[in-house]
């Protein structure tokens, strides 16, 4: 039996779903990744059905996350075929540190596409930068679909070295391209992009993410509507991050910067005069 199913999406939300505050979003989740009959054996135990996983979850929850501090993080290493997934998942410190937990998840779908039989096994944690490197870069997209940019700055450092492509005055039209140096301004920056565009029109994709030890190069597009004009756009991206203890350190962002003002801007951008240039309202 083959399952046609988005690997990294489901993985994403399984994860997800071990970091869930909110109790009945969490009950949600576990009804919208498991089978009613679905079963979930670790070394220890076996859960049965929504109810045992549900208290399962929230105590692994209360533990963990809430209590310990604790967040759950993809390896970013997910595979798949016909109706089985694996992968590995990282447990660290939210506020940054290395890898306290590692687990690899066996899953069996049925033909609904929802868990029927989950086997977890702990595993060698990796001692090596590259897999932190990873596991905050795949949680950092994650959170960038979701635009939340209060929980996008909780992946950052206390004090950033944010690099940009556009000259350091910016423009009137994109204030939040402009340089950023704590996670308060990395909160501000998403906080800004999101308030002048359409929440519903925003999307993007990723065609590459490229791990070195502490480095990451993400290659994508972003693809936005402005609010004020109803001009759509699509701008070439590249990330290259530097994750240290699990925690951004520096973001380098380079995009096709001008694409995007003359978007927000209405009408062609000189970049050698772009200072003055109206602001749309």
């Amino acid at each position: 039996m083959d399952i046609d199913l988005d690997i990294d999406q489901f993985v994403n939300r399984y994860v997800a779903v071990w970091n869930e505050a909110d109790p009945v979003a969490r009950r949600r989740a576990i009804a919208e990744l498991w089978d009613a009959d679905g079963i979930q054996t670790t070394e220890s135990a076996r859960y049965h059905g929504h109810d045992a996983l549900e208290a399962r979850i929230t105590e692994a929850h209360n533990d963990l996350v809430r209590g310990a501090g604790f967040v759950f993080r993809s390896a970013g290493d997910a595979t798949g075929h016909h109706d089985m997934i694996t992968f590995a998942t990282h447990m660290l410190p939210a506020t940054g540190g290395s890898i306290a937990w590692t687990g690899r998840t066996f899953l069996t779908l049925g033909e609904n596409r929802l868990i029927r039989h989950e086997y977890q096994f702990t595993t060698d944690t990796p001692n090596e930068p590259k897999a932190s490197t990873r596991a905050t870069t795949e949680e950092f997209l994650r959170r960038l679909g979701e635009g939340e940019p209060d929980r996008i700055a909780e992946l950052f450092a206390e004090r950033v070295d944010w690099q940009l492509d556009w000259p350091e005055g910016g423009h009137p039209a994109v204030p939040w391209i402009r340089p950023r140096s704590t996670r308060a301004d990395v909160a501000d920056h998403f906080r800004e992009i999101a308030a002048f565009h359409v929440p519903e029109k925003s999307a993007g994709g990723v065609s590459r993410v490229l791990i070195d030890e502490t480095e990451a190069v993400v290659l994508g597009d972003i693809r936005q509507m402005v609010k004020v004009t109803g001009r759509r756009y699509t701008a070439l991206c590249a990330l290259h991050l530097t994750v240290e203890d699990g925690l951004i350190t520096r973001y380098a962002v380079y995009e096709d910067s001008l694409t995007v003002a003359e978007a927000l801007a209405n009408q062609p951008v000189n970049p050698a005069t772009s200072q003055d240039l109206p602001v749309p309202h």
